[in-house]
């Protein structure tokens, strides 16, 4: 009964042993032997490997991408403007033995230590950079520049940083209503421009079309006054010609309508005497003068053959 409890016992301490000896390295992680809290040996070989029992310790880390998240803050760009960076570091544990003495068995001590250096390089480029370039395509160029920046730091610590990358860049909430108001007051601006050269275009074509129709005006006025004065030369001329044609007839119908313009209203009197050469054709229709004393009355002239 002895024997047996004491080869149970061997058996035990054997199992214990062994468990404490062996240990499993998975493909996603690397292990650091130490004894006593002195490091021993690094394995990143994935499988079945051992240790000494009791006195040695494996410390394991992880060989994938890690994230970092930095928050948010407000860096000076270099036109003096303030924006708030809200960035993320990407980076991976190269080498356990340094990262376990720098900054220990966790990754807490290393998410303080790049915060600060993601901080610096940030301020340290963009410093140098103005909010254009920021926010164009010139931020891939600033961004590799960042990252080589932080890594250059960031190996002292065993550790490599793939990647820095800037997921938010916002103005502050003072600096983007100044903006606002700012954009707002350069879009009036040029609605003003706007509309003070429509008004000046508008009024230059009010000006054109009032001068066009001026001239249009005055050339219309020129030519019905020529045209006028030629009918009123070729109205003379016919009159002219009528007179010569008949000289006894066109004294007697302008006497004709001198006497229906002064006697058309039936009541007007007129104090003359009657030898006046106005009522000559009242004493004669054919408007000779009447004879004088001794003298035989006139004949009136014979009519002219037709032709």
């Amino acid at each position: 009964m002895n024997r047996t409890f004491i080869l149970l016992g061997v058996l035990a301490a054997i199992v214990v042993t062994a468990a404490s000896s062996l240990f499993t390295v998975h493909q996603t992680q690397q292990v650091l032997i130490t004894q006593f809290g002195q490091p021993i040996r690094v394995i990143r070989e994935p499988g079945l490997h051992y240790k000494l029992p009791f006195i040695q310790s494996v410390i394991t880390f992880d060989r994938r991408l890690l994230d970092f998240d930095a928050p948010g803050e407000e860096v000076i760009l270099g036109d003096q403007r303030r924006l708030i960076v809200d960035s993320f570091t990407r980076y991976r544990i190269i080498d356990p033995l340094v990262f376990y003495q720098t900054v220990g068995a966790t990754e807490q001590g290393i998410r303080a230590r790049l915060n600060s250096i993601v901080s610096s390089s940030l301020r340290r480029v963009l410093g140098n950079e103005p909010l254009l370039s920021v926010l164009s395509t010139d931020r891939p160029r600033i961004m590799t520049e960042i990252r080589q920046q932080v890594n250059t730091e960031a190996r002292q610590f065993g550790i490599e940083v793939v990647d820095v990358r800037i997921r938010r860049a916002d103005l502050p909430e003072e600096n983007t209503q100044a903006i606002l108001s700012r954009m707002q007051s350069e879009r009036e601006r040029v609605a003003r421009e706007a509309r003070a050269e429509g008004a000046e275009v508008a009024q230059r074509v009010r000006a054109g079309a009032e001068r066009e129709r001026t001239v249009l005006l005055a050339e219309a006025q020129a030519q019905a006054d020529i045209l006028r004065g030629q009918g009123e030369q070729e109205a003379i001329r016919i009159v002219a010609e009528a007179f010569n044609k008949d000289i006894e007839f066109f004294q007697f119908w302008r006497s004709m309508q001198a006497y229906r313009d002064a006697f058309s209203e039936g009541t007007t009197r007129m104090v003359m005497t009657p030898e006046l050469e106005f009522f000559r054709f009242f004493r004669d229709s054919s408007g000779r003068p009447p004879p004088g004393p001794g003298q035989a009355p006139a004949q009136a002239p014979a009519p002219a053959p037709v032709q």
